[in-house]
C-alpha cells in the first residue's frame, strides 16, 4: 500500500493551494511515496526533473529516471539473503554540471553487503528491458571505475551526446573486491549522484495547469505536475517517462473539467503533432538513445523519434476528446485553436493547422469504419493489426485473451469517433479544412454511427444459463481462494449475460467479464436496456462480477476455460486486478449518464446504486489511487490491497506516478457522498 510523505514543505503546500511564495532554496516540486517495495522520491526544478527509486527486499536496486529524453540510470545488485530496507536521509537535490544535469541524494540500507550486478545508463526503455527480461543492447554497456570510496559508471551517448553518469560514494562502510560492505553499525550509507545529458522538457507551471474545480489532493497534484510539460504529458514514471497517445487522450478527457485550456491544448497538440500522414495516432515515441539505436539498425544516423502506430484504440479516441473540448470551449476559442499552426513530429520541417490535422484523423476513422457499415459482421469489425496480440489499452500479450476484435474499440470508440466527425461538421468548426469530397463523406457520418451503435455491440454478447454460470463461479472461486456463495446468489435465476472482452479471429467471444463498458458510458448514449445489462453484470460481487472491497477489477475470467483463467490471475498486468483510471472512467461515465433526462426510473435507480457502490470501493483504496494499478489478497474475510509488483509472481511493477491515475482531480464523488 502506498504511503504519501510530504518532505518539501512549502513546495507541496503551494501545489495544494494553487500558488504560494516558495523559499529560493526549495525545489519547485519535491515529494516522496512508498509503494510496495519501492521507495520513490520525485524532484523538479528548472532544467532538472528526476524520479529516484530505491527497491527494498532481497533484490535491491537504485534507479533514477529523467523525463529529459526518457533517459535513466539504474544499478541492480546481486540477490541478498535477508530482505533489506532503504532509508532516504537526504532527498534528491537538483544538480547542474553544464552539459549534464540530475540529482544527488543520500540513502542508507540495512544490508551487510551489496554486490553490483549490472548498471544500465541509457534510455528508460532499455532499463525497462533489463528489469523485465535481463537484456539490453550491448553497445550501451559500461563498466565501473572505482576510486577510493566511489564507484562511477559514465558513458557518452552513442551519437556523441553528453551521455549519462551514475556515481555511488560510500559514506559509511567500504568498497572491497567489487562489493560494498557495511560499516560497524551494520548498515551501508551512500551518496547517489545521477546525471543525464538529454534535452530537458518545459514544465507547465502549476498556476497554468489546474483550475479552481480541481480537488485539493496533494498526491495527485504532485504526480500531475511532475508528468506535465509543454511538449507533452508523460504517461507514468518510472517506466513510461514519455509520450503515449492513449494515456494522453484519456487523461485529458477525464481531467478536462479541472484543466486550464493551455494544459488541454498542450495534451491535444502532443497527439496531433505525432499523427501519421494518413491520420493514425501514435501510440508511443522512441526518443533519445533508444532512437539512436533504432535508427542505426535501419541504417540511419541521428536521434529522430521513432513513432509507433501499432495500436488501434487511440485512433478512435482523438475525435471524441477533441470534440468534447472544442464544443465546450466556445466557437471563438475553438476556431482560434484549430487555426493554430503546429510543427509535425512525424514529418520533420512541416507545419499544419490543428484543424487540418484533425480532419486527417477523422477522414481515416470514416474510411476504416466503412466496410462494417456496408456489411455488418464480425469479419468487418476493426481488428488488431496483423501479427499482433495487442492493440488497445490492455496491451500485454494476454490482455485480450488472444482475441483480435476488441469490445471497447468496436462497440464504443469507433461509433464515438464517427459521431465526433458528425458533431464537429454540424457545428461548422471544420468548414475551413474540408474538401468537397470530405463534405460528402462527413455528411454520412451520422448514419454510419447508427449502424455501428446498433450492430457492433450485439456481436460480443455472451449468455450462460444461471445454473451453469453458478457452477463455473463455484469452481473458479475455489481456484483463487475466495468465497462463492454471495457471488452465486447475485446471479439470480435468469441467464447470465455480459459483453465479451473480445472476439477471436473466428468471431467467437472470449467470455471474460470486463470493465470496458466504461468507454460507452463516457463517450456514448447507451439505451436503458444496455445500461441495465452493463451494471447487472459488472456490479455483481467477484467472482460473478467485478466488484471487490478494494475496487472494480478490470477482468474476471470465471466463465472462460482453465487455460485462459491462468492468463488472467491477480498477478497478471491486465488480469483480475484494479486499474485506477478504469474506475475513474466508470465513475465519470456514470455521472455523465445520470445527467440524462430520458432514462426510466428503474434504470436511474440502478445507476445511482452502482455509483454509490463504486465510490465506496474507490474510497477503500484511496491510499493507492495515484498508482497505475494494484492487486489483492483475500484475508480475514475480506479483500485487501496488495501493491502490484510486490509479489514474486507479478509480471511487472506499477508506476508510482501515473498520468491517468491523477484524474480524480476532476472525477469527484457525487455531492452528499
Amino acid at each position: 500500500m502506498a504511503k504519501f510523505a510530504i518532505w518539501s514543505g512549502v513546495a507541496t503546500l503551494a501545489l495544494a493551494t494553487g500558488g504560494m511564495a516558495q523559499a529560493p532554496s526549495r525545489p519547485e516540486l519535491a515529494y516522496q511515496l512508498t509503494e510496495g517495495q519501492n521507495l520513490n522520491a520525485f524532484v523538479r526544478d528548472g532544467s532538472v526533473a528526476a524520479h529516484l527509486l530505491l527497491r527494498n527486499g532481497t533484490d535491491p536496486r537504485i534507479l533514477v529516471a529523467f523525463p529529459a529524453g526518457n533517459s535513466g540510470v539504474g544499478l541492480w545488485f546481486d540477490r541478498i539473503g535477508r530482505a533489506a530496507t532503504w532509508r532516504l536521509e537526504t532527498p534528491p537535490r537538483p544538480l547542474d554540471r553544464g552539459a549534464l544535469h540530475g540529482v544527488v541524494a543520500v540513502a542508507t540500507i540495512d544490508a551487510k553487503r551489496l554486490v553490483p550486478k549490472q548498471a544500465v545508463l541509457s534510455n528508460v526503455r532499455f532499463l525497462r528491458d533489463y528489469q523485465a527480461i535481463g537484456r539490453f543492447p550491448t553497445e550501451v554497456a559500461t563498466m565501473p571505475v572505482t576510486a577510493g570510496n566511489t564507484m562511477t559508471w559514465r558513458r557518452q551517448r552513442l551519437d556523441g551526446g553528453a551521455g549519462y553518469e551514475l556515481a555511488i560514494r560510500v559514506i559509511e562502510g567500504r568498497i572491497a573486491q567489487r562489493a560494498i560492505l557495511a560499516g560497524i553499525s551494520g548498515r551501508i550509507r551512500i551518496e547517489i549522484t545521477a546525471l543525464t545529458g538529454d534535452q530537458p522538457l518545459t514544465p507547465i507551471p502549476v498556476a497554468q495547469l489546474l483550475n479552481r474545480n480541481a480537488a485539493a489532493d496533494p498526491a495527485a497534484r504532485n504526480a500531475l505536475a511532475f508528468l506535465s510539460y509543454r511538449e507533452k504529458f508523460l504517461a507514468g514514471s518510472w517506466r513510461f517517462d514519455t509520450y503515449f497517445g492513449r494515456d494522453t487522450l484519456m487523461s485529458v478527457r477525464l481531467l478536462m473539467p479541472a484543466l486550464q485550456p493551455v494544459a488541454i491544448e498542450s495534451g491535444l497538440n502532443a497527439v496531433i503533432a505525432r499523427l501519421s500522414p494518413t491520420g493514425e495516432v501514435a501510440h508511443e515515441e522512441g526518443i533519445g538513445e533508444f532512437a539512436v539505436v533504432q535508427n542505426r539498425k535501419a541504417g540511419r544516423a541521428g536521434d529522430a523519434a521513432e513513432l509507433d502506430y501499432g495500436m488501434i484504440d487511440d485512433d478512435y479516441m482523438l475525435g471524441p476528446v477533441a470534440a468534447d473540448y472544442l464544443l465546450g470551449s466556445g466557437k471563438a476559442r475553438a476556431r482560434i485553436y484549430l487555426a493554430q499552426p503546429l510543427a509535425s513530429e512525424s514529418r520533420p520541417g512541416q507545419r499544419e493547422a490543428v484543424g487540418a490535422s484533425l480532419v486527417r484523423n477523422l477522414r481515416f476513422v470514416l474510411g476504416q469504419a466503412r466496410p462494417f457499415v456496408d456489411m455488418p459482421s464480425a469479419r468487418t469489425l476493426i481488428a488488431l493489426k496483423p501479427g499482433r496480440m495487442t492493440g488497445e489499452w490492455r496491451d500485454s500479450e494476454e490482455g485480450l485473451g488472444r482475441g483480435v476484435y476488441a469490445y471497447d474499440v468496436n462497440a464504443a470508440l469507433v461509433p464515438a469517433a464517427i459521431e465526433a466527425a458528425d458533431r464537429l461538421l454540424k457545428a461548422g468548426l471544420l468548414d475551413a479544412y474540408l474538401s468537397a469530397e470530405d463534405r460528402t463523406t462527413f455528411g454520412r457520418a451520422g448514419a454510419m454511427a447508427q449502424v455501428w451503435r446498433d450492430r457492433a455491440g450485439p456481436l460480443f454478447r455472451v449468455e450462460i444459463p444461471a445454473a451453469e454460470a453458478g457452477e463455473q463461479v463455484r469452481r473458479y472461486a475455489a481456484t483463487v481462494g475466495v468465497p462463492a456463495d454471495r457471488a452465486i446468489a447475485a446471479l439470480g435465476r435468469e441467464p447470465l449475460a455480459f459483453h465479451a472482452l473480445s472476439l477471436g479471429a473466428d468471431g467467437r467471444p472470449v467470455p471474460i467479464v470486463n470493465s470496458d463498458e466504461g468507454f460507452d458510458l463516457l463517450f456514448g448514449r447507451p439505451s436503458p436496456t444496455d445500461l441495465d445489462l452493463y451494471f447487472t453484470s459488472i456490479m455483481r460481487p467477484f467472482p460473478a462480477g467485478l466488484m471487490t472491497d478494494i475496487g472494480l477489477l478490470v477482468a474476471n475470467p470465471a466463465f472462460a476455460d482453465r487455460t485462459t483463467q491462468g492468463r488472467f490471475t491477480p498477478a497478471a498486468y491486465h488480469g483480475a486486478v484494479v486499474w485506477s483510471w478504469q474506475q475513474a472512467m466508470m465513475a465519470a461515465g456514470l455521472e455523465r449518464q445520470l445527467t440524462r433526462t430520458d432514462l426510466p426510473t428503474a434504470t436511474r435507480r440502478r445507476l445511482v446504486a452502482a455509483q454509490s457502490a463504486l465510490w465506496r470501493a474507490i474510497a477503500a483504496s484511496r491510499a493507492v489511487q495515484s498508482s497505475e494499478l494494484w492487486s489483492w489478497a483475500f484475508r480475514d474475510g475480506r479483500y485487501q490491497v496488495v501493491a502490484f509488483g510486490a509479489g514474486k509472481a507479478d509480471v511487472d511493477e506499477s508506476n508510482a506516478a501515473q498520468l491517468w491515475s491523477t484524474v480524480y482531480l476532476a472525477v469527484r464523488p457525487p455531492k452528499g457522498d
